[in-house]
């Protein structure tokens, strides 16, 4: 149903799906994340190109930066930006272009776990990808701006997102 939310009591716990009808109800749930993120977390965005993994992360940044008008590139070329933000510093993967997890640690991801990390195309993480981290899978669902985003993880915190 285009526009409902969907408790944890619909889907195997601990997940939560959320329809988001807009562009304005992406940039919530970002905020919402980001009100209960904590140094050390991962938060993995995956889904298909076009599907707002971008457009999540900047809201999401902008907020723990406290800057609504903060420059946010897509990461795409430079496979990581890192940004400082009230929880300390926040780094922002692509791992489009990365070919295999070996990669990862020229990039810094060992350095870059004692912050927060956001990860687009967490598939491409192997190994490396965190047990603990919340994953948002992002699916359009044919408007422009309008998408289903599917969390997972944090048994601990999910339920304050719905």
């Amino acid at each position: 149903m285009p526009g409902a939310n969907y408790s944890s009591m619909d889907l195997p716990p601990p997940a939560l799906a959320r329809d988001l009808a807009d562009l304005g109800a992406t940039q919530a749930l970002a905020r919402q994340v980001a009100a209960l993120l904590r140094p050390g977390d991962a938060v993995l965005l995956a889904g298909p190109l076009g599907a707002g993994k971008t457009e999540f992360a900047r809201a999401l940044l902008r907020d723990l930066a406290g800057d609504p008008t903060l420059e946010v590139p897509s990461p795409s070329y430079t496979l990581v930006q890192s940004y400082a933000t009230r929880l300390g510093p926040v780094h922002h993967f692509d791992l489009w272009r990365v070919a295999a997890p070996g990669a990862l640690v020229e990039l810094g991801w060992d350095e870059a776990r004692q912050g927060v990390v956001l990860v687009e195309w967490p598939d491409r993480l192997g190994a490396c990808t965190p047990p603990d981290a919340l994953t948002i899978e992002l699916q359009p669902t044919g408007g422009a701006h309008s998408r289903r985003a599917v969390l997972s993880g944090w048994p601990d915190r999910i339920g304050h997102l719905g």
